[in-house]
């Protein structure tokens, strides 16, 4: 193995340790070192790598904004090691990958969903997407944590979901209100009920007893909420704006109550983000927030010179 090789494996060592799991990454950084190492270099160039970041053809720039971004994380690493290393610019391909802003959800447009979700068949995929739904509007969990969900990590008499493998490899627990586990607990007595012998262990079932899967429940979203008149050619609603509305609602209460400095690490670990810049995103891209954060501003410094 070369010492570039090394290099790039202690790096992505490195920062899954931090919690990143970088999948994209470990596929694509070994083909940036093949390429600099047929170049006789034993370090990152700015030249080469935007030329290797430039080599799929017919695609978007965005695609090319992707691979030079590995390649500028991994530079920037090699630049605390090799004096020699060059840090590729940003924005090369004028491409920039922006968040989509969220839809943010009334509590009317949430009880209009999951009635439309209760009138589904066969009951058994009623009752399972109006329990989804539910859950992840009230607790902000991810869709993909709560289809993971198995039964043991659900516990009703205590209230507390335990996910098992989030987003960035951490375990972490979510209380639920009291309606909440009322409404779980209801789900299992009708899912059992309905499928008294399932054939997988998750706690939310298909309506044949499998675990649900992300494409039939992207699917079924869409549908309902083109049936209650929310999508529209220019109105997108996403499943994950649901989590959004949880961290909104949150960090708006915790605004107006003077405390947001306070709950937002906390909120931070609730969602299971790496850190809480993830979470000050929300103020930004919510024009509440941004209201209620430049009126305490005006509070606290108004009139002074």
């Amino acid at each position: 193995m070369s010492r570039l090789q090394q290099h790039a494996d202690e790096y992505l060592r490195l920062r899954r340790a931090l919690g990143f799991k970088l999948t994209e990454h470990g596929q694509i950084l070994p083909q940036l070192i093949s390429y600099l190492e047929a170049a006789d270099q034993t370090t990152v160039k700015t030249e080469l790598a935007i030329a290797w970041a430039r080599l799929p053809e017919g695609v978007q720039p965005i695609q090319w904004a992707h691979r030079l971004s590995v390649a500028r994380g991994f530079a920037s690493y090699m630049k605390t090691i090799d004096a020699q290393t060059e840090v590729p610019p940003p924005d090369v391909f004028g491409a920039r990958q922006r968040r989509p802003a969220p839809y943010l959800w009334s509590s009317e447009e949430v009880c209009r969903l999951l009635a439309a979700a209760r009138a589904l068949h066969p009951p058994l995929r009623a009752a399972s997407y109006e329990a989804l739904f539910g859950l992840l509007a009230v607790s902000g969990m991810r869709v993909g944590e709560a289809l993971a969900l198995e039964r043991d990590d659900v516990d009703l008499d205590a209230g507390v979901i335990t996910i098992q493998d989030p987003k960035f490899g951490r375990q972490r627990l979510i209380p639920l209100l009291t309606s909440a586990t009322e409404a779980l607990r209801r789900y299992g007595e009708d899912r059992d009920r309905l499928c008294p012998r399932p054939k997988a262990s998750t706690f939310f079932l298909s309506s044949v007893g499998t675990a649900l899967q992300h494409c039939c429940v992207r699917k079924a979203f869409v549908k309902l909420t083109t049936e209650i008149g929310l999508r529209t050619a220019t109105v997108r609603p996403r499943i994950h704006d649901l989590r959004h509305r949880y961290a909104v609602q949150t960090l708006i209460c915790a605004q107006r109550s003077g405390e947001v400095a306070r709950q937002m690490p906390a909120l931070s670990d609730y969602l299971g983000h790496v850190s809480p810049a993830g979470t000050w995103w929300y103020v930004s891209a919510v024009p509440e927030l941004m209201e209620l954060a430049a009126q305490r501003l005006e509070e606290r410094f108004g009139g002074r010179s």
